[in-house]
């Protein structure tokens, strides 16, 4: 910011340099024009009568005679002496004005119609830093937040410091306030995809993690700016998903796979739920079988899936503990939903198993078995092998998001016990 003030100062003192010593100077006005070019015009006539003596055009008495008269024009003209040239006094007084008034009105301008904000590099780097989930202490960010917050009160126009203000504001929980900030950033851009979805995303979980009522009308305009929005799409299926309108929900997230990569880890999480409101909603999952075979297949094809299931109580139960790592125990909250699945090691990620629990439950002891199984013949003791995999849902929804924590298990087989998770991972 320094820098930037000195800059600032030096292009002010070179306008000041242009702009100053024409005033102070002492000014001198020309004599008149008119007068010199008359002295001319006389010095010419006296000229021509000079040579038409010497032709013998004029005689000597015509000649003076003439000569008189040019003179006594002369004389007529000139008798009160030829003005002296105007003298006239430095304008200090418009020096000094001008001298006090442009750096005052450039650095008012700046601050009403540039960004303040952005010379405090410090303020802007910690609090974007902090704003993505970088190494800043709690004590840190308040203090820059709190000093962004004041910065925005002065300069209540400038969109992208409201935006910012609500991201910091997020990354602390504080989301009434984030909401708030969001809101002013959707004043100033009402066409902005991603501010009303930041907006609704802010409010629904200053709402108890409930995108009802205005956040839902805010996700509706955001998908008429931008059909593919990304965030948007996960939150409005997120929203239909706790209306328990799985089919709803489906349709948003399979518009995601569209415009992600396929095979990023975001893609495959958007999987996993679509898979998972599948069977919820009890339609077949899409995703294709194991290729391994494994050997209760044989016996389920003789028997029939209900003896498979009763096989799998007794040899396919997964057990153990979900516990919190101290290190992220602070970025959840007691009534945090806590999703505990168990899925196939390979292939489909659709979830053979779940059970939901709070934070408050933690340290939980878990056991999945085949009679939670979601769809019919998607068992965990149909499987060769499977991981037991808990997340911390800070929106209540199966689809993982950014600030989620997550815990797997090791690779291991049907009817393991005393499986150990620890949820550490947060989801960026």
């Amino acid at each position: 910011m320094t820098q930037f003030w000195l800059i600032a100062a030096a292009m002010t003192a070179a306008a000041l340099a242009f702009l100053l010593p024409p005033l102070l100077r002492r000014r001198t006005t020309a004599p008149d024009l008119r007068v010199a070019a008359n002295a001319a015009v006389y010095r010419e006539q006296i000229e021509e009568l000079g040579a038409e003596l010497q032709r013998g055009a004029l005689t000597q008495a015509e000649f003076e005679r003439a000569s008189r008269e040019v003179e006594r024009r002369i004389v007529a003209e000139h008798a009160a002496g030829a003005p002296e040239p105007a003298q006239h006094r430095p304008a200090r007084a418009a020096a000094i004005a001008i001298a006090v008034l442009l750096p005052v009105l450039a650095g008012v301008g700046y601050w009403q119609l540039g960004n303040p904000v952005g010379l405090d590099s410090t303020l802007l780097a910690a609090a974007s830093n902090a704003a993505r989930g970088h190494d800043v202490t709690p004590e840190q960010m308040t203090a820059l937040v709190e000093k962004l917050a004041a910065r925005m009160e002065q300069t209540p126009d400038d969109a992208e410091g409201w935006v910012l203000l609500g991201r910091s504001r997020s990354s602390l929980g504080q989301y009434d306030k984030a909401a708030a900030a969001y809101a002013n950033a959707a004043r100033l851009m009402p066409k902005d995809a991603d501010v009303l979805a930041d907006y609704a995303d802010a409010l629904g979980m200053a709402q108890g993690r409930n995108l009802e009522g205005e956040p839902d009308k805010l996700l509706q305009r955001a998908l008429a700016l931008d059909a593919n929005h990304v965030k948007t799409l996960a939150l409005a299926g997120t929203l239909e998903f706790d209306r328990k309108n799985y089919g709803g929900a489906i349709g948003y997230w399979e518009r995601i796979l569209k415009v992600v990569p396929p095979e990023s880890g975001f893609a495959r999480s958007v999987t996993g739920s679509i898979e998972e409101a599948r069977a919820l909603s009890g339609q077949a999952p899409q995703a294709k079988a194991p290729s391994k075979p494994v050997p209760q297949a044989k016996s389920e094809t003789k028997a029939g899936p209900q003896a498979a299931a009763q096989g799998g109580k007794a040899g396919g139960a997964l057990s153990g503990t979900v516990s919190l790592a101290p290190a992220v125990a602070a970025q959840a909250a007691p009534g945090d939903t806590v999703f505990i699945l168990a899925r196939p090691a390979s292939g489909s990620r659709m979830p053979l198993a779940v059970a939901r629990i709070t934070v408050a439950q933690l340290p939980y002891r878990f056991k999945l078995d085949d009679s939670m199984a979601m769809a019919a013949g998607a068992t965990i003791s149909s499987q060769a092998q499977v991981v037991v995999v808990a997340r911390v849902s800070k929106a209540g929804s199966p689809a993982p998001q950014k600030g989620d924590i997550e815990g797997t298990s090791a690779v291991v087989a049907p009817g393991t016990a005393g499986l150990n998770v620890v949820l550490q991972r947060v989801v960026d």
